[in-house]
């Protein structure tokens, strides 16, 4: 019953990784192509969640951890170039 869950999950992850890189090709601010880019280090570390979960091996947990220190600083940096003016262009 794991075995079916984990690849109904990996389905699902993979399923939003898809969609979130076509948000991130197509924009179309670059707001959104940022918040695609979010998307996409969440649904890694949910992948990696999945894989640790499937395998056993917990080192993997670190690695999410680390990516999602990664990911929560370029919000906010990405947030403070926005208030400061400089991410309100359009393609």
């Amino acid at each position: 019953m794991l075995e079916i869950s984990i690849t109904i999950a990996y389905f699902i992850i993979s399923l939003a990784l898809l969609l979130s890189f076509v948000r991130l090709v197509i924009g179309p601010s670059l707001p959104d192509r940022v918040v695609a880019l979010e998307m996409i280090a969440t649904i890694t570390i949910g992948y990696i969640a999945v894989y640790t979960l499937s395998s056993g091996k917990t080192a993997f947990l670190d690695v999410a951890m680390v990516l999602a220190l990664t990911a929560f600083l370029a919000a906010v940096g990405f947030a403070r170039l926005v208030t400061k003016g400089g991410g309100a262009h359009v393609d």
